[in-house]
C-alpha cells in the first residue's frame, strides 16, 4: 500500500503541472508562476521546519550533532548540484519582470532542451526518494511532504514549459518534456521505497536531507525572486501568499503532532 501512495504522489506534481501548463496561455502562466514561487516558498520552509526535520530529531536511531552534520552537508550537496547546472529551478524566463536579456530563455534549454530535461529530470528523481523516506517514516509525513513538493514542482515544470516555448518549441513537445521529466519522480520514488526499506537507520538522514533540499531551494532560489522592490499591493500579495504557505504547513504540522 505504501508503494501505491508513493507511485501516485510522484506522479501528481508532474501530472499537476502539465495540465495546467497544457490549459492556461504563456501570458497567464507567467503571472501564475509568481504568486505560486511565494506560496512554495512558503510550504518548503513550513515543511522542512515543522514537519520533516522534528521527525527526524525525534528517531532514537540518530544522534543530533550527526543531523545537524548531515543537514549542512546536504545543503553543500544541492549547492554544488547547482553549481554544475545538476540541480535546475526554472522560474526565470524571458517578460518575468527581471530584464533578461533576449534569447535567455534559448540559452536556458540549451541544445534540444536537453539542459532542462537533463537538469529538472534529476531534481525530480530527487524529489520522488524524498516522497519515499518521508512515506517510510510515517504516512501522514509522506502526504505533508509530497504536497510540499507539488507545491513546488507545479511553478518548477510550469517554467520549464515557458523557457522551452519561448526558446521555440511547440506547445506539445514542451509538454511531452515536462511529462518525460516528470516520470523521473516516479523511478525516484520506486527505487527509494525499494532500498531505504532495509536501512531504517539511515532513515532520520534522508529527512535531514530532504529539509537540507527544501531549505536550500526557498533560500537560495525562491526568496531571493521575491527581492524586487514593488508596489505596495503587489509586496502585499507576495506575503498573503507566502503566509498562506506557511499556514499550510502549519496546519499539517499540528495534525502530525496530534497523531503522536
Amino acid at each position: 500500500m505504501l508503494l501505491t501512495y508513493i507511485v501516485l504522489a510522484t506522479f501528481a506534481g508532474g501530472l499537476l503541472s502539465v495540465l495546467v501548463a497544457a490549459s492556461l496561455t504563456v501570458g497567464v502562466l507567467s503571472r501564475l508562476v509568481k504568486s505560486l514561487v511565494s506560496l512554495s516558498a512558503g510550504i518548503l520552509l513550513g515543511t522542512s521546519l515543522l514537519n520533516v526535520l522534528p521527525e527526524a530529531f525525534e528517531s532514537p536511531l540518530a544522534h543530533p550533532q550527526a543531523l545537524f552534520a548531515t543537514l549542512l552537508g546536504g545543503l553543500l550537496f544541492f549547492w554544488l548540484l547547482e553549481k554544475v547546472e545538476l540541480y535546475r529551478h526554472v522560474h526565470h524566463h524571458e517578460g518575468d519582470g527581471h530584464h533578461h536579456h533576449h534569447h535567455f530563455d534559448a540559452e536556458q534549454a540549451g541544445r534540444g532542451g536537453l539542459a532542462v530535461l537533463v537538469g529538472d529530470g534529476i531534481h525530480n528523481f530527487c524529489d520522488g526518494v524524498i516522497i519515499a523516506a518521508a512515506f517510510l517514516a510515517d504516512v501522514k509525513l509522506g502526504v505533508a511532504t509530497s504536497l510540499a513538493i507539488v507545491a513546488h514542482e507545479i511553478p518548477q515544470e510550469v517554467g520549464d514549459f515557458i523557457v522551452l516555448v519561448n526558446a521555440g518549441f511547440s506547445r506539445r513537445k514542451a509538454l511531452l518534456f515536462n511529462a518525460l521529466s516528470g516520470l523521473a519522480a516516479v523511478v525516484g520514488g520506486v527505487l527509494g521505497y525499494l532500498l531505504i526499506g532495509s536501512f531504517e537507520q539511515g532513515l532520520p538522514y534522508l529527512l535531514v536531507l530532504a529539509s537540507s533540499s527544501f531549505i536550500y531551494v526557498s533560500v537560495a532560489d525562491l526568496l531571493p525572486q521575491l527581492q524586487q522592490r514593488l508596489a505596495w499591493r503587489e509586496t502585499l500579495a507576495q506575503v498573503a501568499w507566502l503566509a498562506a504557505g506557511l499556514s499550510v504547513a502549519f496546519g499539517i504540522s499540528q495534525l502530525l503532532h496530534g497523531a503522536h
